[in-house]
């Protein structure tokens, strides 16, 4: 594996492990009359998102990478930006979610793109499922959106 491309899936990692503790400040302090719905959608998505950051991290390992494992080290590497905590009305917390969701999806993209340039299948296999589980939940956060 190139060294940009570890470094785009080191990003990539950081980004999952910053929003896994992102939609977890959302789900404890998100409020509204949507409350029950947002608040247990939130946790369906910080526990698929739990899944994804460890696939990543062991496909870096695979690939003879070191991954970042630290909070510092995620902080320091992500794109996504952590939140203060604080109250956030479900209508703000749905278009912070579908922004960093997006935001994933995207460098996915970038990330299989760069690793089919490599013949990297195992990359670019690991980067289309993310792709197609990107799919659902943004669906289901612009229809809660409406």
């Amino acid at each position: 594996m190139k060294k940009e491309l570890s470094t785009s899936l080191n990003t990539y990692l950081a980004d999952l492990g910053v929003l896994y503790i992102k939609l977890h400040n959302l789900h404890w302090n998100v409020v509204g009359r949507d409350f029950k719905q947002v608040h247990e959608y939130l946790e369906t998505l910080y526990d698929g998102v739990s899944d994804v950051l460890d696939e990543a991290a062991e496909l870096l390992k695979m690939q003879g990478a070191q991954p970042l494992a630290s909070l510092k080290d995620y902080l320091a590497a992500a794109s996504i930006q952590e939140l203060p905590s604080a109250e956030l009305h479900s209508g703000e917390v749905l278009s912070i979610v579908h922004g960093d969701l997006a935001a994933l999806r995207d460098q996915a993209q970038q990330i299989r793109t760069a690793a089919a340039a490599e013949d990297n299948y195992a990359v670019v296999s690991m980067m289309e499922s993310h792709l197609a589980q990107y799919n659902k939940p943004l669906w289901f956060v612009e229809a809660m959106q409406k």
